[in-house]
């Protein structure tokens, strides 16, 4: 499984996708975020579902980009060209694919800014090949491994968050999720685009460079639950201390 979350806040964007790889009982290291450059901007793809769908579709991807990467000045195009390419992947292998029991299940997220763009974009592509662009109300995309991530996105994310504060969400996103689903965990591979400077960086942590963060969420949340009110516990409690 995979895990690989994206937010658009007022200020950029912000994404981490985590580098595990299961096939059997094996776990392997693998990008599953790449960065591409078309001209002075740049732009990231992550991507979620069988590896041999989603190397093969990057393939023809970055073939046909590079013949025609003067042309795009609108990210959804670039999208566009790449929701192509799952199509022609899909038309290939998709029947064989279900002959072996395997979905083709290849979803990804696309952000970025390109030259006619007036502000940053993100976009969800689903393996038919259509895409969902994201909203400010829900201002993130999560995919692979998604349920155990949205809780605390959900209540604490806003488009107004200051990059800080979102990238602290997605890490706590992923280290939710890496406690329940064992085919997710380090090294994570970070991305961040500020608007206002059109940079985009990409940084990778190990599980050593944060070895430190798990245990102070970890006892921050048990002294929240302490901390919780517990006036209204009182009135089931005493019907305890009544039948006896």
């Amino acid at each position: 499984m995979t895990f690989c979350v994206s937010i658009k806040i007022k200020d950029g964007l912000v994404g981490i996708a985590d580098t595990r790889i299961t096939s059997g009982l094996e776990h392997t290291t693998a990008r599953k975020v790449t960065i591409h450059h078309l001209g002075e901007r740049s732009l990231f793809l992550m991507t979620s579902g069988l590896r041999s769908v989603r190397d093969k579709a990057m393939t023809y991807f970055e073939e046909v980009l590079e013949d025609k990467e003067a042309g795009f000045d609108k990210l959804y195009q670039v999208v566009n060209l790449f929701a192509t390419q799952v199509r022609r992947v899909a038309a290939e292998d998709k029947a064989s694919l279900r002959e072996s029991g395997l979905d083709f299940n290849l979803f990804s997220i696309v952000g970025g800014q390109l030259e006619k763009d007036k502000e940053h974009k993100l976009y969800l592509l689903y393996p038919e090949g259509n895409w969902v662009e994201v909203s400010e109300s829900t201002p993130y995309f999560l995919i692979g491994e998604s349920a155990y991530g949205k809780p605390i996105l959900d209540r604490v994310l806003r488009y107004h968050s200051n990059m800080e504060s979102a990238l602290k969400l997605a890490y706590l996103a992923f280290d939710s999720t890496r406690i329940s689903a064992v085919d997710v965990d380090f090294p994570i591979d970070v991305v961040l685009y500020r608007h206002r400077t059109r940079e985009l960086a990409h940084h990778r942590y190990n599980r050593s460079d944060l070895q430190h963060l798990p245990q102070w969420w970890q006892d921050r949340l048990k002294a929240s639950v302490e901390a919780l009110p517990n006036e209204w516990i009182h009135e089931v409690l005493s019907k305890l201390s009544r039948s006896k």
